[in-house]
């Protein structure tokens, strides 16, 4: 097993590391801000930059007003680690949640991903490059949806039959959205208070319902 520094990065991936490296490492390093990242034969231990956890908390929080604003009860598990030894695979989401599938996670003290469903949704940060295929990860481990993130553009990934990701305008697991109606609030003005910019996603959102906009279109 070999350890490589990315030059400029906070990242590390230690090549040919066997499923006990991983999960010590996933374990141990789980509280320490150092996410791990494992593809079956690659470890990865990356500490994301301040932007990053900037952008992170912006999704999530328009994600958090938005499911409230339509009265939806979702499942928050933050980054929680999302691994299968009888897949090899394993990683930390950005943050992840369950919806359509929450009632049978609701109060689990201990997910277990060979009995209990994958969250339904998962936001996935670009701004701290990986060097693994983390949407590889994801698929294998059967999330059906993915926010993707650059800082600038957003993009909804659907996970389809053939294993892999596809771009979509309108979400799976929050139908009643689309991308290019999400993407204004990511740019927020800079001279606008975070409560300032609550209040006009609340705004949209109650618009939103006015028209009925919580039907999915088919």
């Amino acid at each position: 097993m070999v350890a490589v520094k990315i030059p400029d990065e906070q990242c590390f991936v230690l090549y040919n590391a066997d499923w006990d490296t991983y999960a010590t490492f996933s374990d141990r390093l789980g509280n320490c801000g150092v996410r791990c990242n494992y593809d079956g034969v690659n470890l990865e231990l990356m500490k994301v930059s301040p932007e990053h956890e900037q952008a992170r908390n912006l999704l999530a929080s328009l994600l958090s007003l938005l499911t409230q604003g339509m009265n939806i009860d979702i499942e928050d598990a933050g980054s929680m680690i999302c691994r299968r030894q009888d897949l090899g695979q394993g990683f930390e989401p950005d943050v992840c949640y369950w919806i359509a599938h929450k009632a049978q996670v609701s109060g689990r003290k201990k997910i277990d991903l060979t009995r209990d469903p994958p969250p339904d949704l998962m936001l996935e940060i670009e701004i701290s490059r990986s060097h693994l295929n983390r949407m590889a990860i994801a698929a294998r481990l059967g999330i059906l949806e993915m926010w993707c993130w650059d800082g600038e553009t957003l993009r909804f990934m659907l996970l389809r039959p053939n294993g892999k990701y596809s771009k979509t305008q309108r979400s799976r697991a929050l139908p009643f959205l689309t991308v290019s109606e999400l993407q204004p609030f990511l740019h927020p003005d800079v001279t606008q208070s975070k409560m300032t910019w609550m209040q006009k996603v609340m705004e949209w959102m109650g618009q939103k319902k006015v028209r009925g906009g919580r039907r999915s279109t088919t």
